[in-house]
């Protein structure tokens, strides 16, 4: 079993924040939109409410493992699962996904660090929390895109969930063939046997958040409070603005006339349904088809989410994985979710 360490990295800690206020401070003297208030709103309070949902993340994590919960979660995608051998814990991070990408990703390392799941079985697990991630924000989209682009946003969506459904299959499939079946339901049949007494659980639980969370909470500020820092110095120097306009100039071509380059730069930037509302206007205006709005969408979630995900998910997935491993992770999701959504969208546009 991998040990969680046994003291606090408080001199690692003090090097990443003397690491970060020294970027702050250079931010200060060489850019005029560093003024205090741009400081305090943009980068110190998004920091500490990231830090704070991931010690919540954390938490949750921990208790659910710390209850036995593990299994009554697992039961409702146990199918699936089964299936694809990733066993009953990454079938409860799955579940928690719903409700907390943070701690469902938390579940996922605590089982790793503590040998209950594969390095495999972690990045497949990983990957397969895209589908709940995809309906945790699904309700506030869909009511703010379908009255912007009506027919083209309806089939933007069913696009994009068949694109979700093939990666789903993908992963399930992978496991499938290169996961060996049965590894942690062993020890999860193993916990069930042993299980706490009801009436020293809650002193357990909270013993063993107490022994874990420290750590953990210092070991992720590490990581995520120099990160953040400098994607937040990149972000305010135009570079993920850059990036994605450069991008978007590659992606107009005799499918999509130039009038589209609006929505493809504008589609999930910093202001999310500008570009929506430019797929609307244009397609109102008879310059666009429903089809060419649709494939405009579609290029914009492929030019501008990536950007996107390194931009608020990369301090995350650093701070709560390894370094290497946390980028890793994003990288493959990103990479999987581009390539399935440009096979829709070739499918779409050679039969529709």
């Amino acid at each position: 079993m991998r040990h969680t360490e046994s003291r606090l990295p408080l001199k690692a800690l003090a090097v990443s924040v003397a690491f970060s206020f020294l970027v702050v401070g250079w931010g200060w003297l060489k850019l005029e939109t560093h003024t205090v208030e741009h400081l305090a709103v943009h980068l110190f309070w998004p920091l500490v409410r990231l830090l704070v949902f991931i010690t919540i993340g954390l938490v949750v994590g921990q208790t659910i493992e710390a209850t036995g919960w593990t299994r009554r979660l697992a039961v409702v995608a146990a199918p699936l699962f089964r299936f694809s051998h990733l066993g009953n814990r990454c079938s409860a991070a799955f579940t928690t996904s719903f409700v907390s990408g943070v701690a469902a990703n938390a579940m996922l390392w605590e089982f790793f660090k503590e040998d209950k799941i594969t390095r495999r079985q972690l990045f497949l697990g990983n990957l397969m929390n895209q589908f709940p991630a995809y309906f945790l924000h699904l309700p506030t989209t869909f009511f703010i895109v379908i009255p912007l682009t009506g027919r083209a946003g309806a089939l933007y969506f069913f696009l994009t969930f068949a694109a979700l459904v093939v990666r789903t299959w993908m992963v399930m499939l992978y496991g499938r063939w290169f996961c060996q079946p049965d590894r942690d339901s062993q020890v999860t049949s193993h916990r069930i046997q042993n299980p706490l007494i009801p009436g020293r659980k809650k002193t357990a639980v909270m013993e063993t958040i107490k022994q874990r969370l420290p750590g953990r909470i210092v070991g992720i500020a590490v990581y995520v409070v120099p990160i953040y820092t400098l994607v937040f110095m990149v972000n305010t120097m135009g570079g993920f603005d850059a990036a994605r306009q450069w991008l978007a100039r590659f992606v107009v071509t005799s499918v999509l006339p130039m009038e589209s380059l609006s929505v493809v730069v504008l589609s999930f930037a910093a202001e999310f349904t500008s570009g929506f509302a430019a797929a609307g206007a244009l397609m109102e205006a008879g310059v666009l088809t429903i089809k060419q709005t649709v494939i405009a969408l579609l290029a914009g979630n492929i030019v501008a989410f990536p950007i996107r995900a390194l931009r608020h998910q990369l301090p995350r997935y650093m701070g709560i994985f390894s370094p290497a491993m946390g980028l890793q992770l994003l990288l493959l999701g990103q990479g999987l979710r581009v390539i399935s959504l440009m096979a829709v969208g070739v499918v779409y546009y050679w039969l529709f």
